[in-house]
């Protein structure tokens, strides 16, 4: 069975790096993590536009906007009113700490990942791609794609999140970049031979593919 470390030089030899996370600010990457769920990309620059031209990305521009306000701007990706409701709970949240993302993360420790779960709209995949893109912390992310990789590997526990995140462990001297660029690996691997789309009959590892 292909290991971790081997994988992810596998990924990185073949594809080079991907520079994950899509945006510029990590004020954008925060928003675009929430507003991904369940729908395209696409729709979420499309939402990401809108901010940009009402606030320019500006933390405190966006903590005034009202849940309203936020739901109009979003509209694009679907599901505005949750979502709307978890990006103002979420700016309500950071703006208590002034966006001091590093005292956020020394004050709430390894209890961080439960604090960011307790936030509305904000569920396990989220909050693992927040703290490695916001908080800068190394953790697994096993979305979808990661775990149809790893099925294909031969792991088990893969169809729930929770359970597959406990079967992985990072390498002990992964950094933070490390875990960003592994991440982003995975997900353009998954994009180009494991979506839905008319995959390559031969890729780099199919050889290590048990199924």
């Amino acid at each position: 069975m292909l290991e971790t470390t081997e994988l992810y030089q596998l990924l990185y030899h073949h594809m080079g790096p991907q520079g994950w996370w899509p945006a510029e600010s990590e004020i954008e990457m925060m928003l675009g993590a929430i507003l991904v769920q369940n729908t395209n990309w696409n729709n979420v620059v499309k939402s990401l536009a809108n901010i940009r031209q009402m606030t320019a990305f500006d933390r405190y521009k966006l903590a005034a906007l009202t849940t309203d306000e936020i739901a109009v701007l979003i509209r694009p990706s679907g599901y505005y009113k949750n979502k709307s409701k978890a990006v103002k709970t979420l700016l309500d949240w950071l703006a208590l700490y002034d966006f001091n993302y590093r005292q956020l993360s020394d004050d709430y420790g390894t209890d961080l990942r439960n604090e960011l779960l307790k936030l509305h709209g904000i569920g396990p995949e989220t909050a693992d791609v927040l703290l490695v893109y916001l908080f800068h912390r190394v953790e697994f992310i096993p979305d979808s794609y990661t775990r149809r990789l790893y099925a294909r590997l031969g792991y088990s526990n893969t169809d729930n999140y929770n359970k597959f995140k406990q079967e992985v462990i990072l390498p002990a001297d992964f950094t933070s970049e490390d875990a960003k660029e592994f991440h982003g690996l995975l997900d353009e691997f998954g994009k180009k031979y494991l979506s839905g789309r008319p995959k390559e009959r031969e890729h780099f590892l199919t050889e290590y593919f048990i199924n």
